[in-house]
């Protein structure tokens, strides 16, 4: 690491630091080695003020660090990244392009920086302490406002060539589709996101104007329509692993993210739609399609794992 100073490390320190930059604020957590979050904070983002990122982060380490965390930060960020983890191509939420975190961070807080994308880094959570952590191969889907992805193949978190593999949520299912913020047309995205299930309500109900928590109760209470809606999600997203699970063989499917709160009425779709196209898994061992486990901390555990992990590597 150029013109910094980093602490070595002391193997009597068992926790480490994890920061998940998000697009309305940062969290960041104190985890231990088995990936209990110790302590939680948040700070706001301001998203056209990378400067500003970096400041609330260096706040965030201060007031997590109670003198037992090793000389290295996890941060996952919702971004682009390069391969070797150190710039950020694009980001959709936040404005700094090239932008240079982890020199930055470094600089600033004189630790190591371990960079990772925001959805590989939860899906890392799950695989190492969550839904599946007895797994040694696994897809994670992140259903919020768009769709994120992680993928893990024999113990290994898949970067690909240029370091944006993973981007499961572009896959194309319908060519010619709904446009979507990539540039695309017909991604899963729109078609299996809380974004496009909020479309898909409002046009069931007939009710433009319905808000993300007036959904959540009508599905929560049953409501016949608003689960026709949740149905067709879950049935894109079914499609759409069956492509994943012809290229990757994972052994386990893991759905997180806010919609995935539905449970199984999220999940009996997705496992109908999955069967419904892919022909061979009636035929050969085919992935278990589970929830999630570790909620909204993923991001932050599954940081701080691979800081961890490369401390110990260094």
């Amino acid at each position: 690491m150029k013109n910094v100073d980093i602490a070595p490390l002391d193997l009597s320190l068992v926790n480490t630091l994890g920061i998940d930059i998000g697009g309305t604020k940062i969290a960041g957590a104190r985890v231990s080695d088995t990936g209990e979050v110790l302590a939680w904070e948040t700070r706001p983002t301001t998203p056209e003020d990378p400067e500003g990122i970096v400041s609330a982060i260096a706040e965030l380490v201060t007031a997590l660090d109670n003198g037992d965390c090793r000389p290295v930060l996890g941060v996952a960020v919702a971004a682009f990244l390069n391969r070797d983890r150190d710039s950020i191509f694009l980001s959709p939420n936040i404005a700094w392009p090239q932008f240079r975190l982890k020199d930055e961070l470094e600089k600033r807080l004189g630790r190591g920086v371990v960079l990772e994308n925001d959805a590989n880094a939860a899906g890392w959570g799950e695989f190492q302490f969550g839904a599946a952590r007895d797994a040694t191969s696994m897809i994670t889907l992140t259903i919020g406002t768009g769709v994120g992805g992680a993928i893990v193949d024999d113990g290994r978190l898949i970067m690909g060539g240029f370091g944006v593999a993973g981007e499961l949520g572009h896959l194309i299912v319908e060519p010619n589709g709904h446009l979507c913020g990539c540039g695309n047309r017909g991604c899963l995205e729109q078609y299996a996101s809380g974004t496009a299930l909020m479309r898909e309500a409002r046009q069931e109900l007939g009710n433009p104007a319905l808000t993300q928590d007036e959904l959540s109760d009508l599905l929560e209470h049953g409501d016949a329509r608003a689960l026709k809606a949740l149905n067709r999600i879950g049935q894109a997203l079914g499609r759409g692993i069956a492509s994943l699970v012809a290229v990757v063989d994972p052994e386990l499917i893991v759905i997180g993210g806010g919609v995935a709160k539905a449970g199984e009425a999220l999940l009996e779709p997705i496992r109908s739609g999955f069967h419904a196209t892919y022909a061979p898994a009636s035929q050969r061992p085919v992935a278990s399609i589970v929830v999630a486990t570790l909620g909204n901390t993923a991001g932050v555990v599954g940081a701080a794992d691979l800081a961890r992990a490369a401390s110990e590597h260094a």
